[in-house]
């Protein structure tokens, strides 16, 4: 294997770690913000509170999965 291959096979790792890592601190961030509008949403209308809180539910899960599709596509390509 010549100088370059192995410089670029590096690369491809650590943009893989780092996209997972970005990927990670990204889904936080929005799990984050869901919840807090979930509560001040609540705050505001206390009757509606089952609602909300199925919506922050089932956004909260589609966020994570996302952030987990993306951390593996990540290690698909760290690993490949």
């Amino acid at each position: 294997m010549s100088v370059l291959s192995i410089l670029l096979e590096g690369l491809a790792q650590m943009g893989a770690g780092i996209g997972a890592g970005i990927a990670v601190v990204g889904a936080g961030i929005g799990i984050g913000n869901i919840g807090k509008a979930a509560l001040e949403s609540i705050a505001r209308q206390p009757e509606v509170s089952g609602d909300i809180r199925t919506n922050m539910i089932i956004a909260a899960a589609l966020v994570e999965g996302v952030a987990l599709f993306a951390v593996v596509v990540c290690l698909l390509i760290n690993f490949a």
